[in-house]
């Protein structure tokens, strides 16, 4: 007769044995899965951290700054300038002058009085003020200034901004410069270019004036 089993006891396998079975099973099955455990690898493949954003670049613009653009105090890329100043009596608009430098066209409004509000604008071409009229001067470019309020005559109707209305000046860029206007407190100053570029504004005194630069 075999011996009974020891009390306490089930038949077959001892616990320590069973459990060593089911964790070498447990293994395989993750191992065949490709399971990692938390900070390793998988099949030899590396593991790779989040990309990180580059740095930004310290390196300064080969593109030196024109010099005409170191004068402004303000930017010289706007595509449209527009300032008021209020109300009050008309500036009256003494002349235009007009010069070139190494890299830059400078035009310069002669004022009396107290500075008006002025805008500038690229447009598609330069039209006399109240009538309409196009002035027909080739161009690969026009930007118009319009100063209010502001007249270009005297208490007679005298023009004080006298000439034109169409000036040559064949500068760098600006090729002329047109009085476009004179009309219910709207002085109109057209620039004709051979090419769109920077531009900037400025007002400054003793005497007073608007001064408008053109980038070649």
């Amino acid at each position: 007769m075999r011996p009974s089993s020891a009390p306490g006891h089930s038949s077959g396998l001892r616990p320590a044995h069973a459990a060593a079975l089911v964790a070498a099973a447990c293994l395989a099955v993750l191992t065949a899965c490709g399971t990692t455990p938390s900070g390793g690898t998988a099949g030899g493949a590396t593991t790779s951290a989040a990309p990180q954003a580059a740095s930004p670049s310290t390196t300064p613009s080969d593109t030196p700054t024109p010099s005409y653009a170191k004068q402004q105090s303000s930017s010289t890329s706007k595509v449209e300038v527009d300032v008021d100043h209020g109300g009050g009596d008309p500036a009256i608009v003494l002349g235009v002058r007009y010069a070139a430098h190494d890299t830059y066209d400078r035009v310069v409004i002669d004022l009396k009085g107290a500075m008006p509000g002025y805008n500038a604008q690229w447009v598609e071409k330069l039209l006399q003020d109240g009538s309409g009229k196009n002035f027909h001067v080739p161009g690969g470019a026009y930007l118009q200034i319009l100063l209010n309020p502001a007249e270009a005559h005297d208490a007679k109707g005298a023009p004080t901004w006298k000439g034109g209305p169409i000036f040559p000046a064949d500068l760098g860029n600006i090729t002329h410069v047109i009085k476009t206007g004179d009309f219910e407190g709207y002085v109109g100053v057209g620039l004709v270019l051979d090419h769109r570029a920077a531009f900037d504004l400025k007002e400054q005194t003793g005497p007073d004036r608007l001064v408008i630069d053109v980038g070649h």
